[in-house]
């Protein structure tokens, strides 16, 4: 939890387990430490009190280079802020992930672009798309990586329920190939599929 703060929570000062394979639903009011969370778990940040341990082992004994190794291959990340380069193409932001991975093919990309509703802004650049492209492009950016768990932060805020359905239809596809665990958060929208637990952060 962070230092010098008490909070009610099924989270903070709790022993909790996310496990491979599973679907978690971490839901939190505005404000309340959903972006905080995902960071110390990424290891962005290590101001909290207690231990986050990943395969037993504490990850802040982590080098950098592990941790860079863990974000390539092992552990996938959605930021609420989406974090898109906007100077470039919607395709060119999923290319960039997927040239260091070599995880899908152009025409698995393309497929997915056109399922999600947005064929025709493949060639656009992200500072011209409305926030709800650019997070159906930045859920293929995560999707382009293998991964043991996928961390989602709000990750359908500002999907109608179509989108946030082929959304999570996607994402469920890819979950099942690799057998990953999910972990989303939310502030109350979320994709409708099948948790396995919810927990109040």
């Amino acid at each position: 939890m962070f230092k010098g703060q008490q909070m009610q929570s099924e989270i903070w000062q709790k022993e909790v387990c996310f496990e491979k394979g599973k679907l978690s639903l971490v839901i939190a009011d505005s404000g309340k430490g959903k972006s905080t969370f995902c960071s110390y778990i990424l290891g962005y940040r290590s101001d909290y009190e207690g231990s986050i341990l990943f395969d037993a082992e504490d990850v802040k004994n982590f080098s950098v280079e592990k941790w860079c190794s863990l974000r390539r291959t092992t552990i996938s990340h959605l930021f609420q802020e989406l974090r898109l380069f906007p100077e470039l193409t919607a395709l060119e932001n999923v290319q960039i992930k997927n040239t260091l991975t070599g995880h899908k093919s152009e025409a698995e990309i393309k497929d997915w672009f056109n399922r999600l509703g947005i064929g025709d802004k493949i060639d656009t650049k992200i500072a011209h798309m409305s926030f709800g492209q650019q997070q159906r492009v930045a859920m293929m950016r995560a999707l382009a990586q293998p991964f043991d768990f996928l961390l989602l932060d709000e990750p359908v805020s500002h999907l109608d329920d179509t989108n946030s359905a082929i959304m999570a239809d996607i994402m469920m596809e890819e979950v099942k190939r690799q057998n990953a665990g999910v972990i989303v958060t939310s502030i109350g929208k979320h994709m409708d599929i099948k948790y396995d637990r919810v927990v109040k952060l």
